[in-house]
């Protein structure tokens, strides 16, 4: 999904320029001519990943539009821009929350990297606080990725089991997120902060599930070198998620359905029983009726986890969600891989809207994973996702060819014959080079032909020496000059 970037400045040319700017990176735009208007969009719902904000506007100026943002919880990354003002009202400006600040005009280069700079800075803090919610069992159903009527559904039904104790079943297929729902589910209870244990009980030995599950004494069984509390009393004021539940060995479901009616466990080799207060939350990717039928479970304990059973949707019933979780994963997987890329690109997300998904979010996941480890480009190519797409990498570009030599300044003064070295106009594709990069090679080109005599470079340029420099400045040219002189002296 492209990244939106809402410019509010009152000058209509500075945000066309702006916007030819960026939407050349394959930004999207929205323009705002004042505070008021920027205020009023984003309180509408509109979309902004970043905001370049004009210090000097009419009407509210551009230090009250971001003290105002703040205020409301607009906390999109702010980067200011003037023309005029000092340095004191740029520090004021940070100070009130904009992490970056440019002065116009400002070369494309510099617009581009302050932005995606803030999109880096946006999704580092936002993995934070997502990681802040995960370990401290405060995941809401706000933090549930997903607005597909499916998922609605999801969110509603979990929000209302979470204000109770009720058991919650919560099935589907593997790799939907039922640890996610679950975990959802705790932080939305009066339970959020407690203890959150989640075990899977498919992955356990069946000798030692008992053990896991409830604890031992210290020297019940050969190897008990050490008393063990077990999951129960981990989760003790909290909330004890059962992944597969449908794994239990026989033995095992008697004393967790006494563990759901007494609330109280029996440790391995314990006297007496110790009391506890868990909320249990299953899950099973199996239909848990039939294994009752085939004896495999008991009835019983099926009744009794079965009382507010969940649906979780697989990913090809909420294919419109995909986009949401791309972007999701994007923003994870560049602050783990230290990895800037901007999000997928249309034809992209077409291609994965359409595949089925057979391992579900999972398996989405982990495609996303691969293809930002392996991106290049600023955007996530159809190539990047080859076994979704059935698109090949693309076989590594040819190096263009090597640059005509200049003629020196000695050749020149002596009129000798010359190679023609115009300033390249297409690419190694054949595509027009952008305006600015063809600019800077001529102005390297002139600096180099006319040996640094920057009069005549600005004459045969057509410009003002005060441009010429300011260009070259921006450009970053200065050694050149300084080479240019020490080689015609």
């Amino acid at each position: 999904m492209a990244k939106t970037v809402l410019v509010v400045d009152d000058d209509p040319t500075q945000r066309r320029l702006i916007q030819a700017v960026l939407e050349r990176e394959g930004f999207a735009v929205a323009h705002a001519e004042s505070g008021d208007q920027a205020i009023s969009r984003l309180a509408a719902g509109g979309a902004a990943d970043v905001v370049l904000l004009d210090l000097v506007m009419p009407g509210i100026s551009g230090q009250d539009t971001l003290a105002e943002m703040r205020a409301r919880g607009f906390n999109q990354p702010v980067i200011v821009v003037t023309a005029t003002g000092g340095i004191d009202t740029v520090v004021q400006a940070m100070q009130a929350g904009a992490i970056d600040f440019f002065v116009k005009p400002a070369a494309p280069e510099r617009i581009i990297v302050s932005i995606r700079n803030a999109l880096s800075m946006g999704a580092l803090k936002g993995e934070v606080d997502r990681l802040k919610k995960h370990t401290s069992g405060r995941t809401t159903f706000e933090d549930l990725i997903g607005s597909s009527p499916a998922m609605t559904m999801v969110k509603r039904m979990g929000e209302r089991a979470a204000k109770s104790t009720i058991p919650i079943l919560i099935t589907g297929e593997s790799g939907v997120g039922k640890e996610v729902i679950a975990r959802a589910v705790h932080g939305s209870s009066d339970r959020a902060g407690k203890p959150f244990v989640a075990v899977n009980c498919g992955a356990i030995p069946e000798n030692l599930v008992e053990s896991i599950l409830f604890g031992h004494e210290k020297g019940s069984f050969t190897g008990a070198t050490d008393k063990h509390l077990g999951k129960f009393q981990e989760a003790n004021g909290g909330t004890l998620f059962l992944d597969e539940v449908g794994e239990l060995p026989l033995d095992v479901q008697v004393k967790l359905l006494r563990a759901l009616q007494e609330s109280e466990i029996d440790p391995i080799g314990s006297k007496r029983s110790i009391k506890v207060d868990v909320r249990i939350v299953s899950a099973t990717n199996r239909d848990l009726s039939q294994a009752v039928a085939e004896g495999r479970f008991r009835e019983d304990l099926y009744y009794r986890l079965n009382v507010f059973p969940i649906e979780a949707p697989s990913l090809r019933e909420r294919k419109e969600d995909i986009p949401a979780l791309v972007d999701c994963f994007v923003r994870r997987f560049n602050v783990e891989e230290g990895k800037s890329v901007v999000g997928a690109a249309p034809e992209t997300l077409a291609c994965l809207t359409a595949f089925d998904w057979p391992g579900n979010v999972r398996q989405l996941e982990n495609a996303v994973y691969r293809a930002i480890v392996l991106a290049d480009a600023p955007y996530l190519q159809p190539h990047d996702f080859p076994a979704i797409s059935g698109i090949a990498a693309p076989p590594p570009e040819a190096l263009p060819s090597a640059p005509m030599p200049v003629p020196s300044a000695a050749e020149l003064a002596a009129g000798l014959p010359q190679a023609d070295t115009p300033v390249r106009i297409l690419d190694h594709k054949g595509h027009i080079r952008p305006l600015e990069e063809i600019e800077r090679d001529l102005i390297q080109h002139a600096i180099e032909v006319y040996a640094g005599h920057m009069s005549e470079v600005a004459r045969r340029l057509g410009i003002g020496r005060s441009t010429l420099y300011r260009k070259v400045r921006e450009n970053g040219l200065e050694g050149l000059i300084k080479g240019s002189e020490e080689a015609a002296a």
